[in-house]
């Protein structure tokens, strides 16, 4: 069995298909098809079930693809141990995002830690559902996180930066309507609601219940609010409150633009819900790369300017 088959696997039970294991592999279909049957036979076990519309591990594949990983993943140290016995950075470093902060924020700074690290090589996935990193072969991801008590031992969290989501409304709207003096003021008013998957923290929660800390106040306020428009698009919301149809809740570094520019302005700015942290993820590894300790330091220290107070 070579290295080659072990990616082969993998990619397959990650894609589901072996049509997409094949482009992702950058192979031809027939070629995947012809390695994998050449390879159980070779095992003498059937690794994958195939249907017509999807192709899934057996229990005997399961456990090739768990070893796999670990097994790839000692090659990779190995190799970088090799590389980076010349003190220069490289390799490639395969890191996940969500689609809003990964465009806005993480996209540009990996491109200036690539420039500054020429030899290394930077793939970036954006989802809005996290990743199993370690058996889909991610380095890292840069999550909006509620890290648990007790973090598993193969899990590696660092925050990167605080995350704060703030009140705002267009100027349209404010022309027209009160400005709210208190936070129970926000039942008077339209309200913009995101229903994205999941929220943002990827729990579960009522998104029409905002629960906002207030400055000199020790117990956040718990708002029922209400409105004629709700979307699970951000993107669709923002563009409803700078059309001034009502307030919005969203993250600062999300609309940090928009509040440079006076298309929208902040609603009791006094108040803001703070919820999942801006934080780097990683599977565990007893060693860690040099050029993956070289971006984690370079977020760290870009994020944790919070640069997007900068516009706001």
């Amino acid at each position: 069995m070579e290295r080659s088959d072990l990616e082969l696997v993998l990619a397959v039970r990650q894609h589901g298909s072996l049509v997409k294991a094949s482009r992702a592999l950058q192979l031809a279909a027939p070629v995947v098809t012809k390695r994998l049957l050449a390879l159980e036979v070779s095992l003498g076990v059937r690794l994958f079930q195939r249907t017509t519309r999807r192709v899934s591990p057996t229990t005997e594949g399961h456990a090739l693809c768990d070893r796999a990983v670990g097994l790839l993943q000692n090659f990779a140290a190995l190799e970088d141990e090799l590389r980076e016995g010349q003190s220069q950075p490289s390799g490639l470093i395969r890191i996940a995002c969500s689609f809003g902060f990964g465009r806005l924020w993480l996209g540009p700074l990996l491109a200036q830690f690539q420039m500054r690290h020429p030899a290394v090589k930077v793939d970036l996935q954006l989802s809005e559902q996290l990743p199993d990193l370690a058996s889909e072969g991610f380095d890292a991801a840069i999550w909006l996180w509620h890290p648990p008590a007790q973090i598993a031992a193969e899990w590696i969290s660092r925050k990167l930066a605080p995350n704060q989501r703030v009140l705002v409304a267009s100027p349209k709207y404010l022309a027209t309507h009160p400005m709210p003096q208190t936070p129970e003021d926000l039942t008077l008013h339209a309200c913009l609601v995101v229903r994205e998957n999941g929220g943002e923290t990827g729990q579960n929660q009522r998104f029409d219940h905002w629960q906002l800390s207030q400055t000199n106040h020790s117990r956040p306020r718990h708002i029922a609010v209400r409105g004629p428009l709700s979307s699970n698009s951000g993107e669709m919301v923002r563009d409803w409150c700078i059309a001034g149809h009502g307030i919005m809740l969203r993250s600062l570094w999300d609309i940090a633009p928009q509040l440079s520019s006076g298309q929208l302005n902040r609603v009791l700015p006094n108040c803001a819900m703070h919820d999942a942290d801006i934080h780097w993820l990683a599977p565990y590894r007893a060693q860690m790369p040099l050029r993956i300790r070289l971006l984690q330091d370079f977020l760290t220290d870009r994020l944790g300017e919070e640069p997007w107070k900068k516009l706001s």
